[in-house]
């Protein structure tokens, strides 16, 4: 079974499909052993049980029956191939025979889903909280869009409504009289859950009072089935105003984000513990207003850089980050997530905001207004459903992997939160969030991809290869009020680290994921320049290992097929946003990191290295050309995919022919083709991205062409020392650029892998 089909079946890829026999041979490896998971993968053909799973009865694994267990029908046995344990076969399983098996015994059962006989005791609710801050054009859309998204909610699901501005305002949805009711709270207090429950009256807000049936809440007046007040929220929605509070010309809005999304999560924990929830807001500006003041109301004040951030002088940025990640905490334990949406020129402090998101698995979404199709159709598309018509989300995930006595856990990066379970498959050491074998993921969707990092238990050789195994359970709550568990169990070869099959099972796509999202994590950390210095020394460690060469000879210098694109792969993310703050906000930089470190291991690639398709009357087809500046040539036609941005860039002879209007001429009709085909291709893209990528579509020459530059390898910069001004006439833009070159960077490595020097 090859990497991507294996992904299509399993979900999964690993950077080592044969893992070393010994901790000291892994360390060696340099790329660390890792996993690219991703739980809720959609598959037509994915097995499905309406019953409860089979576990083993060993307490420290609890694996759950699968097909590489070994069945003894004779005694009525199963053996669990990650513990040994012998376990007694279920009444109702001892008539199976080996050509009627059940469902999670069969060969292609490897990953499958379990429908629990359980069923979910409360359907899921969502809490709209909404900025008033704002233009009356970004209101307006904004409004629109939310009715628009209460239609595609389950007529079931519970629905409630916070407003703010200067103040917060909770509405009361159940008011009956056709009178809109609220209940007004300062915007510039942190409420505990006592003082609120003292200013909401007659509400009881004690989580042990707390009943998971609706009629015996009291708070039911705050969160209303939707099917009963469909008409008067979207009545309530569409008459909403701007903050009545005036804004001097050198002020900013009084912006009370802070205490509403404190308010909002201190009232879901009250009544809907631990079951599937989210906070979805809608943010036009920062917050202006303790708690989780962002920038203060004042425009003298400038909001926070990256440098001021790197020199810890950003006044407010570490108290609104910590009383941020107390309101993220809180969600977590109560299982409930928090999506932000900002719409917005300015930065509204999403950097500050990220781990609400992060740590509850929510969705970070940066537009420039509401009015843009990015946030409309990027909203819209966060309810797409199912064939059954059940969204395609999940809530209130547990993950928990399981190895073999032979493989460790190290770690998880992604969007999720340490359940704090200790298991005895745990590494000594971290890689992003450790120490433990089990996460929470308050909202799950198919897409979310996860990075799980292994580390190999043995001190001692093993006398020969042998296979170890890896179950992956993920345990949600469904959108049809189900809970339900997909597992996938996989097994693992382990050899010497100088067998040849070791270096043959490198996916070096799969490898380049996983090293970028250790990148990122280490960027949240460190200096910047010391994360660049890393990837460099891992490179040039990788290369020094797996290729072949001739000591001190870099004319020598060979890698094998499965480790040629990697260096590659490495130096765009060197060059890539995720690494480079400069020209970026800190929010651009935090949506950029959070988009990634959620994507599985193609969308991942794109963003690291983007795909360039060229257009020409000469091709009878587009063809992927080199992400490089040669590329470029007057008459052509480039689509860049970046995955945040589709951008069309016409050559200079293209761009005058279109402008002259040959493409209105009848005669000219392949030429009127050839303008059209990367719309089209374009239009293909866009259809199931998210978020909306932006797109541009712009000429040679052009202030847009300036993101297509960006991308390019400037193998035909202005400072080529043979050719400083690009008068040779060889093809290509020339790129003004300080950045060197994928041949100079090639160079280098090659050198320096050559002498063993890192």
């Amino acid at each position: 079974m090859d990497f991507e089909e294996n992904e299509d079946i399993n979900g999964v890829r690993f950077s080592w499909n044969q893992f070393p026999s010994t901790r000291v041979e892994a360390s060696r490896t340099v790329v660390p052993m890792g996993a690219l998971y991703t739980p809720l993968k959609y598959r037509e053909d994915l097995p499905t049980a309406a019953y409860d799973p089979v576990l083993c009865h060993q307490q420290n694994c609890k694996a759950l029956l699968n097909p590489y267990c070994q069945i003894d029908l004779r005694a009525n046995l199963w053996i669990c191939p990650l513990c040994q344990n012998r376990n007694p076969l279920p009444p109702h399983y001892q008539n199976i025979t080996p050509e009627f098996l059940p469902l999670e015994l069969n060969v292609l059962s490897s990953t499958m889903e379990y429908v629990l006989t359980r069923p979910v005791q409360q359907p899921p609710i969502f809490l709209f909280v909404v900025d008033l801050c704002q233009d009356e054009e970004n209101l307006a859309a904004m409004k629109e869009t939310l009715v628009v998204s209460l239609s595609l909610l389950p007529p079931n699901a519970l629905v409630g409504l916070i407003t703010y501005g200067s103040t917060v305002q909770v509405h009361d949805l159940a008011s009956y009289d056709h009178i809109s009711k609220q209940y007004v709270l300062r915007g510039d207090k942190e409420y505990t859950m006592e003082l609120l429950t003292a200013m909401l009256a007659g509400v009881a807000l004690d989580p042990k009072a707390a009943a998971p049936h609706l009629g015996a809440n009291p708070t039911a007046k705050f969160f209303v089935p939707l099917e009963a007040v469909e008409f008067q929220l979207t009545t309530i929605l569409e008459t909403l105003k701007r903050d009545p509070w005036k804004v001097a010309s050198n002020r900013r809005a009084l912006r009370s984000t802070g205490s509403a999304l404190n308010i909002a999560s201190l009232m879901l924990k009250a009544n809907f513990m631990g079951f599937g929830a989210r906070i979805m807001l809608f943010a036009a500006g920062p917050s202006t207003l303790n708690p989780g003041l962002i920038v203060s109301d004042e425009l003298k004040e400038p909001i926070r850089s990256h440098s001021e951030i790197d020199k810890d002088t950003a006044k407010h940025y570490k108290k609104a980050s910590k009383f941020y990640d107390s309101i993220g905490q809180r969600c977590v334990a109560s299982s409930h997530t928090i999506d932000l949406f900002a719409g917005c020129y300015d930065q509204i402090g999403m950097a500050e905001m990220k781990n609400l998101c992060h740590m509850t698995g929510g969705t970070l979404l940066l537009s420039d207004a509401f009015t843009t199709s990015i946030f409309k159709q990027s909203f819209i598309r966060l309810f797409n459903k199912d064939e059954e018509g059940y969204l395609l989300m999940g809530f209130n995930a547990n993950f928990e992997v399981k190895t073999s006595n032979h493989i460790k856990v190290s770690g998880l990066i992604g969007h999720a939160a340490s359940l704090e379970k200790k298991s005895a498959n745990v590494a000594e050491t971290a890689v992003g969030i450790g120490g433990t074998n089990a996460w929470k993921m308050c909202a799950i969707a198919p897409n979310n991809t996860y990075a799980v990092f292994f580390d190999v238990a043995n001190t001692q050789p093993l006398a020969q290869p042998t296979t170890s195994y890896i179950q992956f359970v993920t345990h949600y709550q469904h959108a049809s009020g189900t809970y339900r568990i997909r597992v996938t169990t996989l097994p693992q070869q382990m050899g010497p680290s100088t067998d040849v099959n070791l270096a043959q099972s490198f996916d070096q796509e799969a490898a380049a994921v996983l090293m970028s999202r250790i990148a990122i994590q280490k960027s949240e950390e460190d200096d910047s320049a010391d994360v660049l210095r890393w990837i460099d020394r891992m490179l040039i460690r990788l290369c020094s290992r797996y290729a072949d060469y001739n000591k001190d000879d870099a004319n020598s210098f060979r890698l094998n097929a499965q480790f040629s694109l990697y260096p590659q792969f490495m130096f765009y993310l060197r060059r890539s946003q995720f690494l480079q703050i400069f020209n970026n906000s800190p929010d651009e930089t935090s949506f950029y990191r959070h988009i990634f470190l959620s994507e599985d291991t193609n969308n991942s690639l794109i963003m690291i290295q983007p795909t360039l398709t060229a257009f020409s009357l000469e091709l009878e087809e587009p063809e992927p050309v080199l992400l490089d500046s040669v590329s470029i040539k007057p008459d052509r036609i480039l689509l860049l995919d970046t995955f945040f941005h589709i951008l069309i860039y016409h050559g200079s002879t293209v761009a005058a022919w279109r402008k002259a209007g040959y493409q209105d001429q009848p005669e000219y009709a392949s030429f009127a083709s050839l303008l059209q085909d990367p719309k089209r291709e374009a239009a293909e893209l866009l259809v199931d991205r998210f978020p909306l990528p932006r797109f541009i579509d712009c000429d040679e020459g052009g202030s847009q062409a300036r993101f297509l530059y960006s991308r390019l390898n400037p193998s035909t910069a202005y400072n080529k020392p043979d050719d400083p001004f690009g008068m040779s006439g060889g093809a290509g833009a020339v790129v003004l650029t300080d950045d060197v070159s994928l041949q100079t960077f090639m160079g280098h490595l090659q050198k320096l892998a050559v002498s063993g020097s890192s």
